[in-house]
């Protein structure tokens, strides 16, 4: 079957439809859609981009990628992703989120070493020791202003 779905089409396409198996490549929404297709008794199959990409014939685009997929999908030695829960994806979410704070964190104290260093003010390169020595700096710095 050859059809074209906009967002919007999707849930009532699938609810119209037989129980079948359901390819989808695992990018950005596919565990969404994953568990609203799964809910309307169909068998959800989740493929990583990379073993879709090798069954992609000529150029690529949209008939071409849901060519590869129904390819992949009818393999049976083919690894499948698992689909994650919503739980799954909220712990997920959090770690990627303090992953990003913590290299921004990082980030900062590496400029703020380099900012100082222009100035003559050598700092170790741990952040305990920029949080001890900005915070002993500013103590100093309002005690002089305050005489």
């Amino acid at each position: 079957m050859q059809k074209r779905l906009r967002r919007s089409q999707v849930t009532d396409f699938f609810r119209g439809l037989s129980p079948c198996i359901v390819g989808m490549e695992a990018t950005r929404g596919a565990h969404h859609w994953a568990r609203v297709i799964d809910s309307l008794g169909h068998e959800v199959r989740l493929i990583s981009p990379q073993f879709v990409k090798p069954y992609i014939k000529g150029q690529k685009n949209d008939a071409q990628d849901a060519a590869a997929i129904c390819e992949v999908v009818s393999r049976p030695e083919m690894r499948f992703v698992p689909q994650k829960s919503v739980e799954q994806q909220d712990l997920q979410a959090l770690h990627r989120i303090r992953s990003r704070l913590i290299g921004c964190r990082t980030q900062l104290g590496n400029q703020i070493c380099g900012l100082l260093a222009e100035y003559g003010v050598i700092l170790p390169l741990h952040l305990s020791q920029i949080r001890l020595r900005t915070a002993t700096d500013q103590r100093r710095t309002s005690a002089i202003e305050s005489v």
